[in-house]
């Protein structure tokens, strides 16, 4: 019979060897990488020393193809909880050097217990996923793992926050579950995510390709929108993993952390006064606009490269964290497309659904017309914009720089979609469509007769840019709150923030609203 201090040893013992995860060979091969192993990302993500592993010891149970014999060390993926900057956070990491990091049926169990952990505390969950797929040798039991990720994913989605790290491959039925969290990571040169490989696509279609080009972090992040983060390496990937959370609540039924501001409530954005062109068709780069209203350094843009034509992203206002959704003129002068209208309406629904104010800054000519769009679906994707607007019932604050026209200026967050407090700069052209468009139309007649046509298209195009080529129609009509100068916009955002800040909305009971998907 063992003594105490045997059964002590043993335990040291066990720890040890499921810390060697696959061992000294393929940790090296992990780093010749230039990846690092799931044990030591995890050390980077939380806080020294409060880490706590749970089901270190946990083993597969398939005895097909000789699977008896092998040790896992594991099961392939590292899961437990513990903080990161003070708050609790839930963690797998997915183990590449143990059997390729392959999910089977108690990977994927330990992967569930970690999330349903997570959900019943109301903490946030971050997968890092680094894995050669399904454990072919268990069959059936792999996809039962891969159905119940995803069922959780589901479940989970609008109560925690759920973010994605994609460390390494993630394909096939792997790739879904980072699809249906909230945030998707990538790791530039190392990481890629697709249904099918190169090996398969040339064998069915002949295409040739490779992976860096079929789901590379780049490509991903600039095509397809499937993730919303380029990384240069490991430790950046986490760093910004960190960076995310510290502008999120840990579940919805919190808000998030209201950080020290050292960025005065009352400064003016003097800047901002200049920053329109004389010129309608010169543009100006929104971003400017952002940082300069927002709290000093705190604008951390999502989806960077991906349907540039609008920006949205984190930042923060005298110390709040708020969601920025707005159109760049630098892009398609601003106009809405398929790509942006779903970007933007994904993370709108995303800070409702933590409670994440809105702040919209409009600069938009139209949607953008032409076959590819409509064929495309513009009308349904479109769609989208109006529904996540008047869906939300967080605050929405929404600033007019200058364009502002027809049903792209229904889509912005008006005040028909219920926005709490609309600010229009005097630069603000808010009206039906553009003052070219509206003479050709309103005044055909005119200008055909004349005998300089040209002279009087011109002035008829005055005529209709005095009238309705700016913000007062609205302003009187009270669909504009105040006109305001745009270097006061920082202090009337942060005034209309405070006020809204206990913002309650009744909505009609319903199991839940069909969006135009």
């Amino acid at each position: 019979m063992s003594t105490v201090k045997e059964k002590l040893e043993d335990l040291k013992r066990r720890e040890e060897k499921a810390k060697q995860m696959g061992g000294e060979a393929q940790i090296e091969a992990q780093h010749k990488k230039g990846k690092l192993t799931a044990r030591e990302r995890i050390d980077l993500l939380f806080d020294e020393g409060t880490f706590r592993e749970i089901d270190m010891f946990v083993r597969h149970r398939c005895s097909n193809f000789g699977m008896e014999k092998v040790d896992i060390a594991s099961d392939g993926v590292v899961t437990g909880h513990g903080l990161v900057d003070g708050r609790v956070v839930f963690a797998y990491a997915q183990d590449f050097t143990a059997r390729a990091g392959s999910l089977g049926e108690m990977h994927a169990q330990k992967i569930c217990k970690v999330m349903d952990l997570a959900l019943k505390a109301g903490k946030p969950v971050v997968g890092l996923n680094d894995s050669g797929g399904a454990r072919i040798q268990e069959g059936i039991d792999a996809l039962n793992g891969y159905g119940n990720i995803f069922f959780r994913n589901s479940r989970a989605s609008g109560v925690i926050p759920q973010i994605s790290a994609i460390m390494g491959p993630c394909a096939g039925g792997a790739v879904y579950s980072p699809a249906m969290t909230d945030f998707v990571f990538m790791v530039k040169n190392s990481s890629f995510m697709f249904i099918t490989g190169p090996d398969v696509i040339r064998a069915v279609t002949g295409e040739e390709t490779t992976q860096e080009e079929l789901g590379g972090a780049m490509t991903h992040n600039t095509r397809s929108g499937n993730a919303h983060f380029a990384c240069e390496d490991d430790p950046h990937c986490i760093e910004e993993i960190k960076i995310l959370l510290s502008y999120l609540p840990s579940c919805n039924m919190e808000d998030a952390p209201i950080v020290q501001s050292n960025d005065s409530k009352d400064r003016i954005c003097y800047d901002l006064d200049s920053i329109i062109p004389d010129n309608p068709k010169f543009g100006y780069d929104i971003k400017d606009v952002i940082v300069s209203t927002m709290d000093k350094d705190s604008f951390y843009e999502v989806h960077e490269h991906y349907a540039a034509n609008i920006v949205v992203g984190f930042a923060r206002l005298n110390g709040r964290s708020v969601g920025i959704i707005a159109n760049q003129p630098l892009v398609l002068a601003g106009c809405l497309d398929i790509n942006a209208s779903d970007k933007a309406a994904r993370f709108i629904r995303t800070c409702d659904a933590f409670n994440i104010p809105l702040v919209s800054f409009v600069d938009v000519p139209g949607y953008l017309p032409g076959t590819d769009q409509e064929w495309a679906g513009i009308i349904r994707h479109g769609a989208k914009l109006l529904w996540v607007y008047s869906e939300a019932t967080v605050p929405k604050m929404t600033v007019v720089t200058r364009k502002n026209y027809g049903g792209s200026y229904i889509a912005m967050s008006s005040r028909h979609l219920g926005a709490d407090m609309v600010l229009a700069w005097p630069t603000s052209e808010i009206a039906v469509m553009g003052a070219q468009g509206a003479a050709n139309i309103i005044y055909r007649k005119d200008i055909s007769a004349a005998e300089d046509q040209q002279a009087k298209r011109l002035e008829k195009i005055k005529e209709y840019e005095d009238l309705f080529s700016n913000p007062y129609i609205a302003a009187e009509r009270g669909y504009v709150d105040a006109v305001i100068m745009p270097s006061d916009t920082r202090i009337r955002l942060i005034d209309a923030l405070e006020a809204m800040a206990g913002k309650s909305e009744l909505v009609p009971p319903k199991k839940h609203g069909n969006v135009p998907l």
